[in-house]
């Protein structure tokens, strides 16, 4: 099962400076509770741009620069790491960045977004998602002083 998981606006801003706009300690305990014990799918930069090793995920890369990480595997070409995380019989998450979200998302079969009730400036953003094609299964409402913002998961239909 291809997942997706990320925080964004209301616009869908998504991330600047190579970094992301929001950083909220609730969000960043869900996205470690979410992706614990699984493989994460991420672009070069968003690779670069993490702060630390995230343990006990075991990194998938898609990347013509990079060749070979630790903890990780590298795939230089879409189609084959899609058929790769096909052939799998475990849930896979992708992170980021803009572009793997945008190349993954007609593949996803579920999304986890922290839907963001504020806007920023961005130089990245979140694909369009045609809500027709998912249900929303959870929806929780929290904040974090005056930032409110929604725990949202949607399965394809």
């Amino acid at each position: 099962m291809i997942s997706i998981i990320a925080a964004i606006g209301k616009n869908n801003e998504l991330g600047k400076d190579n970094d992301l706009i929001w950083h909220i300690k609730e969000d960043l305990a869900n996205f470690k509770r979410v992706t614990m014990g699984k493989k994460i799918v991420m672009g070069a930069n968003t690779y670069k741009s993490l702060p630390k090793k995230l343990e006990g995920r075991e990194y998938i890369i898609l990347s013509h620069s990079l060749k070979n990480i630790e903890n990780g595997t590298v795939f230089s070409n879409f189609e084959d790491l899609l058929n790769y995380l096909q052939s799998l019989d475990e849930e896979v998450m992708i992170i980021g960045g803009a572009s793997i979200y945008k190349m993954f998302l007609p593949y996803a079969d579920k999304l986890y977004l922290t839907e963001i009730d504020a806007s920023e400036n961005a130089q990245v953003y979140f694909p369009e998602v045609d809500y027709n094609k998912f249900k929303m299964v959870n929806d929780v409402l929290s904040q974090d002083g005056d930032l409110k913002y929604r725990f949202r998961e949607y399965v394809r239909l």
